[in-house]
């Protein structure tokens, strides 16, 4: 397992560096962060399970680090943790599930090639 505390740091770091590199850059996905905080529509806690769900399924260890964070200063539970990683769960075996379709059409239209 990795050491999620070392993982945020070193991440930080290396941020401050690109953010040095490219300011806008760093501006901008802050700014898209951010957003949904502004007008609070699902809550932080939400945004945060939305957040660990989406790290999980886009396989990002700095953004399950970051995130995981958040939702424990946000007192996530681990029920409301669990039921968040079941829907990436979901999503991943259902997004296989539906590309599993694009392997049958191809071997159908390459045997008809």
């Amino acid at each position: 397992m990795l050491d999620w505390k070392e993982t945020i740091q070193s991440t930080t770091i290396r941020l401050k560096e690109l953010s040095t590199r490219t300011p806008d850059t760093l501006r901008g996905a802050a700014l898209l962060g951010g957003a949904g905080a502004k007008t609070n529509h699902l809550g932080a806690k939400t945004r945060e399970l939305i957040a660990l769900a989406v790290a999980v399924t886009t396989r990002c260890d700095g953004c399950i680090a970051f995130h995981a964070a958040e939702a424990v200063k946000l007192g996530v539970s681990n029920e409301e943790m669990a039921e968040a990683l079941g829907v990436a769960i979901n999503l991943n075996a259902g997004a296989a599930l539906v590309y599993s379709t694009h392997v049958l059409d191809a071997m159908e239209t390459l045997k008809q090639a």
